[in-house]
């Protein structure tokens, strides 16, 4: 049984950075695509960032780009979130995300493309 758990949230000032962890057990990641999704209380989950499976393909939404850089090792089964100058609108519950087995340029930004989830990690910007 696959299991993902984050790790790295907490309150951080607008303007700060923040590292997000997600660490995979149950079997190896290192064929499937891994995301970030984040929810804000009231709204609906949304993509964030996407990474394929080799790591050579990434996608940001566009709320993140020039801000966020997702990352991954294979050999340790863990994605990362590095996100810098943060704001207030970050504020929200971040979700880590796997897929299956996938093909190596693949990083779907569609929840439905995503077979595994954390329990989210709660992340507060403060002004």
């Amino acid at each position: 049984q696959v299991q993902l758990v984050e790790s790295g949230g907490g309150l951080v000032q607008a303007g700060g950075s923040m590292r997000l962890s997600c660490a995979a057990s149950g079997r190896t990641m290192s064929t499937s695509a891994m995301g970030w999704f984040r929810q804000a209380p009231g709204k609906e989950r949304e993509f964030v960032a996407a990474i394929s499976w080799s790591g050579g393909s990434t996608t940001y939404a566009d709320s993140v780009k020039g801000r966020g850089t997702i990352s991954r090792d294979n050999a340790k089964n863990t994605l990362y979130l590095q996100m810098n100058s943060l704001k207030l609108e970050d504020t929200a519950i971040y979700y880590c995300a796997a897929t299956r087995f996938l093909g190596p340029g693949v990083a779907p930004t569609g929840l439905v493309s995503y077979d595994y989830w954390g329990q989210g990690t709660q992340v507060t910007v403060s002004s």
